[in-house]
């Protein structure tokens, strides 16, 4: 069975042969298909093997086969379930997330700025809009933007830092990018370099967010895994930090760490001492920091606080001034939600002048980030203030958002963790719970048997006799002998209570069935 749904798992394209077969082209394609056919230029073979050996686990094969299990619902094929709900990813709106007010406002005027003499919008979003059109060539938002994003944004992006912080930042040091997800892979081929053992190497956490393992994949980088501490709710020690470069020091030249706060897929918020551990390491290690901090927003653990690494080294000694950080924050995450519109910004502070130019001159070859994403980002830094029209509704929406995230957060959690053979730490942030799951040997067996990691076994079955899309923690890193998934939050809390029940139901049969 499994076997089966592996196959149906694999997308299957059609040729433009089989497509057109009912055509004349198709029929004469046939006709001559006695003359030798011309070998494939670029195959699986001779292709870049770094593209061939990347892998991206929140958008690989059980992603595909939910996709499947979609279309045949549809196609009226009866399923011991209703629907597929797709926990894969942290797309919010796709999982049911009203968009704010007030951004898409914004988009809508800048998009269409006629709409400016109309009285059906309040003037703090026409004011918005203006903005962002200041920074336009011919005030439209068809219109190629600087490659480094519209100049205005840049200069409310360092304002809003400079609110958040405390401290100065400049909109030089401001780079817009398609969401985070683009800053970060410009980062990353800038830092790496060389070959063997000079060969970069990147300080990445172990479970970590597959965006870096699969870029440092396809740039041929050495990835270094440093494992966060799951019994301490995903905590993270100087000494394994000092562990995972020595080790790597032997085969390596580690250049860079990348730390994910809040984390994902794990959840934890680090508090302020952990930070300034990490930085004194940065700093003993001279390793550029990398600071993914695109959830910023997302804080549900009572205590718990968000602390940038920027602030936090602002205001350590001055030996610590000068050294290099990379910061990112985006739209696709926080209240927002808004994924499809790739909106995002680095800020590099201390970078070399030369590499900065040189990292300028590689996102220029992508001519700029998207203008849409772009305003969505002034809409996120520079929201309505007290006293504007929109700024009632704006703070309804948002405190409405976030509010139902910590609610689910700890549900989600709670309910894992009461289930034999499940353990759950709290989420503290983010969007996600990675429960470990303690699989029988029998399972483990079987998967083994079917060429399947044990928990994609698991996560498949879970969708095949529930209709719920898991990411295995295979596709994370995890420690070997644990086994583990991750599941978003972001379904409504009514649909959240009903996946957490269809998990209940698989997770005590599968259990029954491979006992030992």
């Amino acid at each position: 069975m499994y076997t089966r749904a592996a196959r149906r798992a694999v997308p299957v394209i059609a040729t433009n042969l089989e497509r057109s077969q009912g055509s004349l082209l198709g029929r004469l394609a046939m006709a001559n298909s006695s003359q030798p056919k011309r070998p494939k230029v670029v195959t699986l073979e001779n292709m870049n093997p770094h593209v061939r050996t990347m892998q991206y686990a929140v958008r690989g094969p059980i992603v595909a086969r939910a996709t499947a299990i979609e279309k045949e619902l549809a196609q009226g094929e009866k399923k011991p379930f209703p629907d597929v709900v797709k926990c894969n990813i942290g797309d919010a709106h796709a999982l049911g997330q009203k968009p704010i007010t007030f951004i898409r406002q914004v988009i809508a005027l800048a998009t269409y700025p006629e709409l400016l003499s109309s009285d059906m919008f309040p003037e703090d979003a026409k004011a918005r809009a203006r903005r962002a059109l200041s920074g336009c060539k011919n005030e439209s938002v068809g219109s190629y933007s600087d490659s480094v994003g519209i100049e205005p944004i840049r200069q409310d992006i360092a304002a809003y830092i400079e609110r958040r912080d405390g401290h100065p930042s400049d909109p030089n040091d401001i780079v817009l990018c398609a969401g985070a997800s683009e800053g970060i892979r410009s980062l990353l081929k800038c830092v790496v370099a060389g070959e063997g053992k000079t060969r970069s190497g990147v300080m990445i956490p172990i479970p970590q967010y597959p965006l870096y393992s699969a870029s440092l994949a396809e740039f041929d980088a050495v990835q270094i895994g440093y494992f966060m501490d799951e019994e301490t709710g995903w905590s993270l020690k100087v000494s394994e930090l000092e562990r995972a470069v020595t080790e790597a020091r032997k085969h390596s030249n580690p250049v860079a760490i990348v730390i994910i706060n809040p984390g994902n897929p794990t959840g934890q918020v680090l508090n302020r001492e952990n930070i300034e551990d990490i930085i004194k390491f940065a700093h003993r290690e001279n390793l550029y920091i990398v600071a993914d901090e695109v959830y910023q927003e997302n804080i549900y653990a009572k205590g718990a606080k968000f602390h940038s690494f920027k602030k936090v080294l602002r205001e350590m000694g001055p030996e610590y001034q000068t050294m290099e950080l990379a910061s990112f924050y985006s739209t696709s995450k926080g209240f927002m939600g808004e994924c499809g519109l790739r909106g995002g910004y680095m800020e590099a502070i201390n970078m070399d002048t030369e590499v900065f130019g040189m990292l300028k001159k590689l996102v220029s070859a992508k001519l700029c980030p998207t203008t849409l994403g772009q305003i969505t980002m002034e809409c996120t830094v520079n929201p309505p203030r007290e006293g504007e029209p929109s700024y009632e509704l704006f703070m309804q929406e948002k405190t409405a958002v976030l509010q139902a995230l910590r609610e689910k957060a700890k549900l989600v959690a709670e309910t894992f963790d009461a289930v034999d053979g499940v353990s759950c730490n709290e989420v503290m942030g983010a969007m996600y719970a990675f429960p470990r799951i303690h699989l029988p040997k029998k399972a483990v067996e079987k998967a083994k048997e079917l060429g399947m990691a044990a928990d994609a076994f698991y996560c498949m079955r879970f969708l095949e006799e529930k209709g719920v899309c898991v990411v295995a923690g295979s596709g994370f890193g995890q420690v070997d002998g644990t086994y583990h998934f991750r599941m978003t939050i972001l379904p409504s809390v009514e649909k959240i209570k009903e996946v957490m029940e269809r998990f209940r139901e698989f997770h005590s049969k599968f259990m029954e069935e491979y006992k030992d």
